[in-house]
């Protein structure tokens, strides 16, 4: 399996181009209204589904749907703790992570990861809600993308969202 490319840029290769198509897919959206919204958009993607569609690839070398979401999944832990780092303590160092060597780690089935997901979304939602204005240009160093502040990974991470509910909706008109 290789990875999926969601926008032009490399997010290694090229961070701040990554970084800035990410931001631009929220089209000036609150980055916490989107990604309080994700969930919803999966289950409305999602729902009546059978399992055999979700798990199906539309291409041998793409993730099928429940891949796509095991990835979604891995960047919410990811988001989960370099936002925490970064609102606790000064300039921490942020790791970058292998991607398509996370994704080949095992993983429940759709309707629990989907569960899983949700169960830490909550919570980040509820942290980022609160976090005072001053405190969003707070900022963590990232091991390839250099410095990143909060309101930066936040957008990052919620622009990461749309172009994943958008290649979810290809994926299945693909496997249908």
């Amino acid at each position: 399996m290789v990875e999926e490319r969601i926008v032009a840029a490399d997010p290694v290769d090229n961070p701040a181009e990554y970084q800035r198509e990410m931001v631009a897919l929220l089209g000036g959206q609150d980055p916490v209204d989107v990604l309080g919204a994700t969930v919803a958009a999966l289950h409305r993607l999602t729902d009546g589904v059978p399992a055999e569609l979700l798990d199906r690839r539309p291409e041998p070398e793409e993730w099928s749907v429940t891949e796509v979401l095991g990835h979604i999944w891995d960047a919410e832990v990811a988001l989960s703790w370099r936002a925490r780092l970064i609102l606790a303590q000064d300039t921490p160092p942020l790791h970058g992570y292998d991607q398509v060597a996370f994704a080949r780690l095992a993983r429940p089935g759709f309707g629990e990861l989907l569960d899983a997901f949700a169960a830490m979304r909550g919570p980040n939602l509820v942290m980022l809600r609160a976090v005072p204005a001053q405190s969003w240009q707070r900022y963590g160093v990232h091991s390839e993308r250099g410095d990143v502040s909060l309101r930066l990974l936040v957008e990052t991470s919620a622009g990461h969202d749309v172009a994943h509910l958008r290649q979810i909706e290809k994926t299945l008109a693909a496997v249908r």
